[in-house]
């Protein structure tokens, strides 16, 4: 697949799109400072600011999937309008774990443990995945981490849910980026979740 990945510099992104790259997808690797991107066979390093819907269009027109590891900060309705404009049909969006449940109706965000200054962050999150449950022309799929998502060596092997937090037998909720990424090109390569949410955990 041509798959363009925005924020392509990041922690995940940029797990992203070696994942991608490894398994012989086209990459177009999108950020503001393209000389951090990775680089590998068939990723393409480009400059851009996902900001404006018209110069996203032009920089994604031709991709048969848009994976956005872009902060929230940028609204799902400028990112679904470049995708509308260039004629792309489906959007995969890094999440966040914020509006995970861990007991009926509890949200991960709504515990005691959850920090404050983490909040302003994770309800941009939570909005994003709301404006895109409205979507009904794209085909979208929002992936919600563990609680914590951290640099460790990649396993290769991770349980899937859906809107429930995962945790282990420590009552711990965790995965590494590496995984994060395999887990986000299964989806791409094998649709599970068609304009659903779902969360992956050791």
């Amino acid at each position: 697949m041509h798959v363009t990945v925005l924020g392509a510099s990041g922690r995940a992104g940029s797990e992203i799109t070696r994942e991608l790259a490894s398994r012989g997808h086209t990459v177009t690797a999108i950020a503001r400072k393209p000389e951090a991107i990775p680089a590998a066979d068939g990723v393409t390093p480009v400059q851009g600011d996902a900001s404006d819907p018209t110069a996203l269009a032009a920089l994604i027109e031709g991709s048969d999937a848009v994976i956005s590891a872009l902060h929230h900060d940028i609204r799902a309705a400028t990112i679904l309008e470049a995708l509308k404009t260039a004629g792309v049909p489906r959007l995969l969006v890094t999440g966040g774990a914020s509006s995970l449940e861990v007991a009926p109706g509890v949200k991960l965000i709504d515990t005691p443990e959850f920090p404050e200054e983490w909040k302003v962050f994770a309800r941009n999150g939570i909005v994003f995945l709301d404006d895109l449950r409205g979507e009904a022309d794209i085909d979208w799929t929002f992936f919600s981490p563990a609680a914590v998502i951290e640099e460790t060596p990649r396993l290769g092997t991770f349980r899937t849910g859906t809107d429930q937090l995962i945790v282990d037998d420590k009552g711990e909720s965790r995965i590494g980026f590496s995984d994060y990424a395999i887990a986000m090109v299964d989806e791409l390569e094998n649709p599970q979740h068609s304009r659903a949410r779902f969360t992956a955990a050791y």
